[in-house]
């Protein structure tokens, strides 16, 4: 047998010295749950990160506790289960392929579906493998045998069997809703993919001739070009200034359209002049009056971002901006 050294490195080498332990741990089986040993459960399924890119130092901290929690527990004489998998994330992963592809002066329709599809592939291999390392290295206790990715056969299977088992309680139903929708992905967006801003904007005033009374009702709004979808108009029930107004009809300029006035306790009687154009088919709040009052749902932008055919031949095919500019142009020449 030879000397043994007892000389202690001048620096710690945490690559050194994690790499072996993290081999030692793998090589064991320590973090292999069983099935049958008989003890108590204790499971962790990790919250799965996205194949966007490599983890963060927030994804440290967050599986920091979590490997806390498996080792105490294991210490307490449990099994343990520390469940690893990845997430797809959708529109995200979609948005940073794109984002390679541009800097190939690429686009995914320059590429066509099934390549397009090849080229996510290959990123979610590169970077599931990455920040694989990345949760070895901080030396996660994880049961890698049973690594699962969120479009796995099996989980897509299950999550089809589930949706059909509500569906046949009842408890999922089909219907129109308002959503976020973008133009460039031709995709609707969940609402934790987008990050709300706010913007400085203008209020316009545009009167709406009230039919066979010889006035007008002003509506305030700060999206003029929606104008061209409206089905009503609505004010407070407790706006003494409307009563009168309520339930008569007006012309909708720029369209050969009747829309109704309407009360609805949605509207705030302090906002511009107290009277709101109604929109259900681009605003989520005018959606839910509509719903209430059961009135028509018209689409003037569609999802290319442009305005349809229901806006009319004269403002068909304009980008949002451009038909707002177009309305306000209109709607001045014609004194309202």
């Amino acid at each position: 047998m030879g000397p043994i050294d007892t000389e202690i490195p001048k620096r710690y080498e945490p690559t050194q010295v994690e790499s072996r332990w993290q081999n030692f741990w793998h090589e064991k089986g320590y973090f292999r749950a069983e099935l049958d040993s008989g003890r108590e459960p204790y499971c962790i399924v990790i919250p799965p990160p996205n194949i966007t890119g490599s983890l963060h130092v927030g994804h440290a901290l967050n599986n920091g506790l979590q490997d806390i929690l498996i080792r105490f527990n294991k210490m307490r004489g449990m099994e343990t289960l520390w469940l690893p998998g990845m997430d797809h994330a959708g529109i995200a992963t979609q948005n940073v392929v794109e984002k390679e592809l541009k800097k190939e002066n690429l686009t995914r329709f320059d590429l066509g579906r099934e390549k397009f599809i090849d080229r996510v592939w290959q990123w979610k291999e590169k970077y599931q493998g990455r920040i694989r390392e990345q949760l070895t290295s901080l030396g996660c206790s994880c049961d890698w045998s049973r690594e699962r990715f969120t479009l796995d056969a099996g989980l897509s299977s299950a999550v089809r069997e589930t949706f059909v088992r509500y569906y046949e309680k009842g408890l999922i139903y089909r219907g129109k809703r308002i959503i976020n929708w973008c133009p460039r992905c031709t995709s609707a967006i969940s609402d934790l993919e987008v990050r709300h801003r706010d913007v400085p904007s203008k209020l316009w005033y545009l009167k709406y001739p009230v039919k066979d009374g010889g006035e007008f009702i002003t509506v305030a709004t700060t999206r003029p070009e929606t104008m061209l979808g409206d089905t009503a108009a609505a004010v407070s029930p407790k706006d003494a200034r409307y009563k009168k107004l309520t339930g008569k009809m007006v012309s909708l300029p720029l369209t050969d359209r009747e829309i109704p006035i309407i009360a609805d306790d949605l509207v705030d009687p302090e906002f511009g002049t107290g009277a709101v154009k109604v929109t259900p088919g681009h605003d989520p709040n005018d959606f839910d009056i509509g719903q209430r009052h059961k009135l028509a749902v018209v689409n003037v932008i569609g999802q290319d971002g442009r305005m349809t055919e229901e806006a009319g031949k004269k403002y068909k095919g304009l980008t949002r901006e451009e038909c707002r500019k177009k309305v306000v142009s209109d709607m001045e020449a014609a004194g309202l």
